[in-house]
């Protein structure tokens, strides 16, 4: 992240644009628990890139030791607010925050996108901040993601990957797919030991958030986009690694 940038800024809600949606917190923070929740280790989490809180609450379901680190006052603040003591919370940025331990677990989700230096980040991770034995769960949005290819075809977007001026002014730098998120972990020195997609996703953010509205969306249509997501993970809205520390 550079120095030049403005985090509070960033989160702030645009006229054609939420920072994060509904269906992120409802549906998608769900999913990722469910996806993450096999390979959790004991021991303690560090989540890089904790917003508001609203994931870092889930997690004190399964961990007493919770360290959140937040380049956003204002969003930190917020978590503050809401979690009080019950987590370890730090407003720096990745690249130069001292934490002077190691973490069983390390979420990055949802927040490599806007890095301006992901490798570096990967590395300090792999390198500086990942327990013997410790998993990284990474997360990003998927550009191949029906929704984002339907809107190329809508001509809405020029491809899928593209970062749009929205996404942009939010601090996304690029999207990924599963091929260039693996390449840049491993270029980073981890070792991938799983890869999978979360929650099969042909509708975009705002649409799901009117649908939620309804009582046409069930709790098991919503389970049977996430089993589809197994099957089909470069369909999901988002794409999941598991990486360990390389050697």
């Amino acid at each position: 992240m550079s120095g030049q940038r403005d985090y509070n800024s960033e989160m702030r809600d645009t006229s054609d644009r939420r920072y994060a949606y509904n269906f992120d917190f409802d549906v998608m923070h769900r999913y990722f628990i469910k996806s993450f929740e096999p390979f959790f280790r004991s021991g303690n989490v560090l989540e890089l890139g904790s917003f508001k809180g609203d994931f870092s609450r889930r997690l004190l379901a399964y961990f007493d030791d919770v360290t959140c680190v937040e380049a956003s006052s204002v969003a930190l603040e917020e978590a503050r607010s809401a979690l009080g003591d019950k987590v370890t919370l730090v407003n720096a940025l990745f690249e130069s925050v001292v934490l002077g331990r190691r973490y069983d677990n390390i979420i990055l989700a949802h927040v490599l996108e806007h890095l301006d230096d992901p490798n570096l980040v990967l590395r300090r991770i792999n390198d500086e901040w990942l327990a013997e034995g410790g998993r990284l769960f990474l997360v990003c949005p998927n550009a191949n993601a029906p929704s984002r290819q339907i809107a190329v075809k809508m001509g809405l977007i020029t491809h899928n990957a593209a970062v749009t001026a929205a996404e942009l002014e939010h601090g996304h730098r690029r999207t990924y797919a599963l091929d260039t998120l693996e390449r840049d972990a491993l270029g980073a020195g981890l070792e991938v030991s799983h890869r999978s997609g979360i929650f099969f996703k042909a509708l975009a953010n705002f649409q799901w958030d009117r649908l939620l509205q309804t009582d046409i969306i069930s709790d098991e249509y919503l389970e049977g986009c996430y089993k589809l997501g197994q099957h089909y993970p470069e369909l999901c809205a988002s794409i999941f690694l598991v990486c360990e520390r390389g050697r």
